[in-house]
């Protein structure tokens, strides 16, 4: 139910602009939701076209790397990540957001 919350976010945001046709949403890697999950609550919701753009995850470590992390679980809600160097949990910089990227109106 959390991906509906989420989806009804961006269902409101993007009405704002007037008669939806399609929107696209970018779904970071490190997002509270799988974008899997995101797209099926927003398709349940409405019958617009749904794009979904995955962003890749990027960290930085105080370790020094900067880079993809060293992904261990990803759960409903969660998303259990590491540095691939020292195995600290790093700063997200890239990935983790949901961001409504584009509507698409008549």
């Amino acid at each position: 139910m959390h991906e509906t919350v989420f989806a009804n976010r961006i269902i409101e945001e993007a009405r704002k602009e007037g008669e939806i046709t399609g929107i696209s949403v970018e779904v970071g890697e490190l997002a509270h939701i799988p974008a899997r999950e995101l797209k099926e609550a927003l398709e349940r919701l409405v019958d617009w076209d749904i794009e979904i753009i995955e962003k890749r995850a990027k960290v930085r470590c105080p370790c020094g790397f900067e880079g993809h992390p060293k992904i261990l679980e990803k759960g409903h809600d969660y998303t259990l990540f590491q540095c691939p160097r020292c195995a600290r949990v790093p700063e997200v910089m890239e990935g983790g957001d949901i961001i409504l990227k584009e509507v698409r109106c008549v």
